[in-house]
């Protein structure tokens, strides 16, 4: 299955995945290499993590009531049971609009493969998509939330269709202010925002080290930048990739949600914490949250059809 067949979906039904699939690589902070197969799930039963490596195999829903703090990531955590940097992968499962998804894993962190969710997105294309029996579940927003720290913020706004803006300021020649705004849809995702990989500043690499962090972190997963310029032989994948990755991580990170978001997503300078933040605000907030269940005959949101990918030469040239 091609990419292209997520962005002209059923998206009034519940899908999982038509097979299993696998992948191997290392993990970004504890340099473990781990082992990831994703496969079919019931209708309803969201995404699910399981750690095949441990006693009884314990699974670990992905929900706000499973996110655990981690630094410069997202994790998982469960009966003392943790599964790191979730990110990329949830971005990739949400991006191309699937709703129930097993995860099964022989290590504690979800590989990086190479910092972006273009690995993941080819991956679940080559797992194929079955439609299941029962409606699509969502989630609108109903009045404004905002969460805040300093002069960063994440904006939430009641929206017919789900969109997302971002904007990123760093004090770096190669960045400055980056801004990306789009509706949220599978071809957008998997050809504007999936490629766009991690990155990191060289200056602060000895202290991440030293706290532990990015031990499997290299140029084959990362970019790293020094004063002036990106050290990655190959470049940028877009002129503007840091605030496309920002986009990446904060739709994984509203993942933790459970359901796709009705609302029109805005972020200023935003990071795993505070995504974390406006999460758990929402889930706390009585009423904020309105749950629609769609059912072709009697669907209440606009549905436009989406135009096919383009293949991937056609992006990249």
């Amino acid at each position: 299955m091609s990419p292209t067949q997520f962005a002209s979906m059923d998206l009034d039904r519940q899908t999982t995945l038509a097979s299993w699939v696998r992948v191997r690589g290392v993990g970004l902070h504890t340099g473990h290499a781990v082992e990831v197969a994703l496969g079919p799930a019931c209708a309803g039963e969201g995404v699910v993590f399981e750690r095949r490596d441990l006693p009884g195999r314990p699974r670990i829903p992905v929900s706000c009531d499973t996110i655990a703090e981690s630094p410069r990531s997202t994790s998982l955590e469960r009966d003392g049971v943790r599964i790191g940097t979730v990110e990329h992968l949830l971005a990739a499962i949400r991006g191309l609009s699937l709703d129930n998804v097993r995860v099964v894993l022989d290590g504690p962190e979800v590989p990086i493969l190479d910092g972006s969710a273009e690995p993941f997105v080819m991956l679940l294309a080559q797992a194929g998509l079955r439609r299941l029996p029962a409606g699509k579940r969502l989630l609108r927003l109903t009045r404004p939330i905002e969460v805040r720290e300093g002069d960063r913020f994440v904006r939430l706004l009641p929206a017919r269709q789900p969109e997302i803006e971002c904007v990123l300021e760093f004090e770096h020649p190669l960045i400055g202010v980056e801004r990306h705004r789009h509706r949220i849809e599978p071809a957008w995702f998997a050809t504007e925002i999936a490629p766009a990989r991690t990155f990191g500043f060289l200056r602060e690499l000895p202290a991440i080290r030293q706290a532990g962090l990015a031990r499997g972190g290299s140029l084959e997963n990362a970019l790293i930048l020094d004063a002036f310029s990106v050290l990655n032989p190959e470049g940028l994948r877009y002129p503007d990739e840091f605030v496309r990755h920002k986009v990446l991580d904060l739709l994984g990170d509203l993942a933790l949600l459970g359901a796709p978001l009705v609302a029109r997503i805005q972020a200023f300078k935003s990071g795993h914490t505070l995504h974390r933040a406006a999460v758990r605000r929402l889930m706390a907030e009585p009423g904020c949250l309105e749950e629609i269940i769609r059912h072709p005959t009697t669907d209440s949101l606009e549905v436009e059809e989406l135009e096919p990918l383009p293949d991937r030469a056609s992006l990249r040239a």
